[in-house]
C-alpha cells in the first residue's frame, strides 16, 4: 500500500511538471508568434512599415496619414479576428522628413526589422532614391501620394516598377486639372515658382506642356528642395517683376501665381510684403500644399487674400464618407485624401501578404505583387467583406492608379474650403456655388 501511494505521488508530480513545462513552452511561443486564433493556430504578426513625414515640410499631412493608418491597424485586426484568420497586423512608423536620404535610411531600418511591405513614401523624390534598394531587396512599396510620372523617378519600363505601387494617379491627370483651373478662371498670364525635386519638376513640366501657347509664362522659377530656402527675398523679387510685367498687359483677375511646393509655401507667403504686387493676384497651388495647417496658421490672412486654389485627387465611396465622419469624431480634424488612400493601401498590403503566407508560409515579393492585383477588384467591390474608402482602384501598366477626379480647395476667411471638382470624364470643373 505504501509503495502504491509513493508511485501515485511520483506520477502526479510528473504530470504536474509536464503541465508546467507545456505552459512555459506555450508562453514562449506566444511571445514570438502571437496568441492562438479561434482555430487553435498560432497568430503570425504581419509587420507593415509606414514611411511618413512627421516633422518636415509636409508633416501636417503626414500626421493625418498616420492617424488613418492607426485606424487601419485596428480595423484589419478586427477583420482577421472575426474571420478566424491567424494573423495580426502591426504598423511601424518612421519619420522621413521628406528627405530622400533619410527615407532610404528608414527603409533600410524597416527591412532590418523584417518589414517587407511599406506604405509610402509620400513624395516622389523619396521614392526615386529608394527604388534601387526596393528592387534589389525585393520589397513591396505602396505609395499613397507619390505622383511624379514614372520617368521622373527613374523607371524606364513597367517591369522595373513591378514592386512599386501607387494608389494615386500620376501628375498626368493633376496637370489637366490645374490647366483647367487656370483657363476656367480666365488667366492669361502666370508666374511659376516650383520645388526643384522629382515631384515638383514632374508636375511643373506636365502642366506647362498643357498651358503653353494659351497662357503667357512671365517667370518660371525653380527653388531648391533640400534644404528649402529660409530667405525667400530673391525668389519673391523675381516673381514680383514677372507679375508687374503681366499687369502692364492684363487686369489683376487675368494674372496668377502658380506655386508648386509643400508647407514651405507658408514661409514664402509670410515673407511677401503687404504692398507686394503678388498679393494683387490669385495664387494657385497643388496637392503638395492642399489642406496644409501650417499655411493657414502662419500665413492665413495673406493666403485668404490670394485664395491658393489647390488640387487634390478625389475619390470617395459611401464607405469613405463613413470613414471621414469617424475620423473627424476621433481626431477632431479633416483627413486628407491621401490619408484615405493610405488606409486602403494598408488593407490591400496586409491582405496580400496574408494570402501569400497562407499559401507559401513565407514572404515572396513576386507573389505578393501578383496578389495585390488579384485582391484590388475584390477589395474595391466589397467582395471580401470590407470596402475601399476611395472607391474603385484600377491600376495601369505601371502599377499606378489609372484615373481620377480632383477636388479644388482654397483658403477662405482663414480656413480651407472645398470650392470645386474637376471631373476626369468631362475635363471640366464644377465650381461650388
Amino acid at each position: 500500500m505504501k509503495r502504491f501511494v509513493t508511485l501515485l505521488l511520483i506520477g502526479l508530480l510528473v504530470v504536474a511538471a509536464g503541465c508546467i513545462g507545456s505552459s512555459s513552452s506555450g508562453s514562449s511561443s506566444s511571445v514570438q508568434s502571437g496568441s492562438s486564433s479561434s482555430s487553435g493556430q498560432q497568430v503570425k504578426v504581419i509587420k507593415l512599415g509606414a514611411l511618413l513625414d512627421l516633422s518636415g515640410p509636409i508633416a501636417s499631412d503626414g500626421k493625418k496619414i498616420q492617424n488613418a493608418l492607426k485606424l487601419a491597424q485596428e480595423d484589419i485586426n478586427a477583420y482577421f479576428q472575426k474571420k478566424g484568420e491567424p494573423f495580426k497586423v502591426e504598423i511601424l512608423f518612421e519619420d522621413t522628413r521628406t528627405d530622400p536620404k533619410v527615407a532610404l535610411e528608414k527603409l533600410q531600418t524597416l527591412d532590418a526589422q523584417g518589414v517587407k511591405v511599406i506604405i509610402g513614401p509620400t513624395s516622389s523624390g523619396e521614392l526615386k532614391n529608394m527604388k534601387s534598394y526596393v528592387n534589389a531587396h525585393k520589397l513591396i512599396v505602396i505609395s499613397e501620394a507619390s505622383t511624379a510620372p514614372p520617368k521622373f523617378i527613374g523607371f524606364a519600363k513597367p517591369e522595373d516598377k513591378k514592386y512599386v505601387f501607387r494608389f494615386v494617379p500620376t501628375d498626368f491627370f493633376q496637370s489637366k486639372a490645374i490647366a483647367a483651373e487656370l483657363k476656367s478662371k480666365g488667366i492669361k498670364g502666370v508666374v511659376i515658382l516650383y520645388r526643384g525635386d522629382a515631384w515638383g519638376k514632374g508636375l511643373h513640366d506636365a502642366t506647362v506642356e498643357k498651358i503653353k501657347g494659351s497662357i503667357e509664362i512671365a517667370e518660371d522659377i525653380s527653388y531648391p528642395s533640400n534644404p528649402e530656402p529660409t530667405d525667400w527675398s530673391p525668389y519673391i523679387s523675381k516673381a514680383e517683376q514677372g507679375v508687374e510685367s503681366l499687369l502692364s498687359k492684363y487686369s489683376p483677375d487675368q494674372v496668377a501665381v502658380w506655386v508648386v511646393g509643400f508647407d514651405e509655401i507658408a514661409t514664402l507667403l509670410s515673407q511677401v510684403s503687404d504692398d507686394s504686387p503678388l498679393l494683387k493676384v490669385k495664387w494657385f497651388g497643388s496637392d503638395g500644399d492642399v489642406l496644409s495647417d501650417k499655411i493657414v496658421e502662419e500665413a492665413g490672412d495673406k493666403a485668404s487674400k490670394v485664395v491658393l486654389y489647390s488640387t487634390q485627387f478625389f475619390a470617395q465611396s459611401e464607405e469613405g464618407k463613413k470613414f471621414v465622419q469617424r475620423y473627424r469624431e476621433k481626431f477632431g480634424i479633416e483627413p486628407s485624401e491621401y490619408a484615405l488612400i493610405a488606409y486602403d493601401a494598408a488593407w490591400v498590403g496586409a491582405l496580400a501578404e496574408a494570402e501569400v503566407l497562407k499559401e507559401k508560409g513565407s514572404f515572396d515579393a513576386d507573389l505578393v505583387a501578383q496578389k495585390i492585383k488579384e485582391i484590388l477588384p475584390k477589395y474595391s467591390s466589397g467582395e471580401l467583406g470590407v470596402s475601399s474608402v476611395t472607391g474603385n482602384i484600377e491600376l495601369d501598366e505601371w502599377n499606378d492608379r489609372a484615373s481620377g477626379d480632383y477636388a479644388i480647395w482654397g483658403i477662405v476667411n482663414g480656413k480651407w474650403k472645398l470650392l470645386g471638382l474637376w471631373k476626369s470624364s468631362t475635363g471640366r470643373i464644377e465650381w461650388s456655388s
